[in-house]
């Protein structure tokens, strides 16, 4: 069944001067424009669309990918404010209306805010809200430790960071455990720590254990082959600076060039580490 706010492949149905009618099937036909078709597309070919309403709420289809789709979170530019709400900017031709009663706070034009996009089930139109907390931590999270998630990273706190895991959780960075920058906005592969005992849940960087040696080892043979096989940075080196060239803590970077060491992979001289 195709899905609207989603990527679906839709069978051509018939081909006109403006376009082409897509297979929707509950949906009913659906018009591609002719600006998103090639012209040897045929009757009975298939083709992966994006759909949506436009301006006069009919269903579209569109080749163009949009920054997110239903269910997804994501950091949107307000582009204009009306009587009815904020619109945001979601990479699509018709912007994407965050009405006033889901504003966390009263958006205005030109600011980034993070929202959650879904089907009003009124409406039945794809609407936007900024009350993210509607829509996460709602189901229990059954997460193993070590496990891999995507990390969206949300706000910066005296704490760390804020990020939502898997468009399902709320999740924490610990300032004390970052070593990079981090945007706004940026999706990163990130680890389950722990989670704890009142459902809160604690993430890292790295795989915990050996796995995140093996994975910080490996950085650092990148790093040497780049280099020419040397990196003038020891184990005496000021945290900053292994911080700036590594992204990782001295301590890390101290059993990771040690595992490298025992391995026979490197050797640690005075002023840096070198390839064997």
């Amino acid at each position: 069944m195709a899905e609207i706010g989603k990527y679906n492949k839709l069978k051509v149905l018939r081909i006109v001067d403006h376009g082409a009618y897509l297979n929707g099937e509950e949906l009913g036909d659906i018009l591609i424009p002719k600006r998103y078709i090639s012209a040897n597309l045929q009757v009975d070919n298939e083709i992966d669309v994006f759909i949506y309403l436009d301006s006069e709420d009919r269903l579209i289809a569109t080749t163009e990918t949009p920054l997110a789709i239903i269910g997804d979170f994501a950091l949107l530019k307000v582009v204009s404010v009306n009587s009815v709400g904020a619109f945001v900017d979601w990479g699509l031709m018709k912007d994407l209306l965050v009405p006033f009663r889901e504003q966390k706070q009263t958006m205005e034009e030109g600011k980034y805010y993070f929202v959650y996009i879904y089907l009003d089930d009124e409406s039945k139109r794809i609407v936007a809200s900024a009350k993210l907390d509607k829509f996460l931590d709602n189901l229990p999270p059954e997460y193993e430790e070590g496990a891999e998630v995507d990390a969206l990273i949300c706000n910066q706190t005296d704490l760390g960071y804020n990020a939502i895991i898997n468009n399902l959780h709320w999740g924490m960075l610990y300032k004390n455990e970052v070593f990079q920058d981090l945007r706004r906005g940026e999706h990163i592969k990130a680890y389950i720590k722990k989670v704890r005992e009142d459902e809160k849940i604690d993430l890292s960087f790295y795989k915990i254990g050996y796995e995140k040696v093996d994975e910080i080892s490996q950085a650092i043979l990148d790093k040497l082959n780049q280099k020419k096989g040397f990196i003038p940075v020891s184990d005496k080196s000021p945290s900053e600076i292994i911080s700036k060239i590594f992204g990782i803590s001295k301590k890390t970077y101290k059993k990771a060039v040690g595992s490298l060491y025992k391995q026979k992979l490197i050797s640690i001289d005075e002023d840096g580490i070198r390839l064997l």
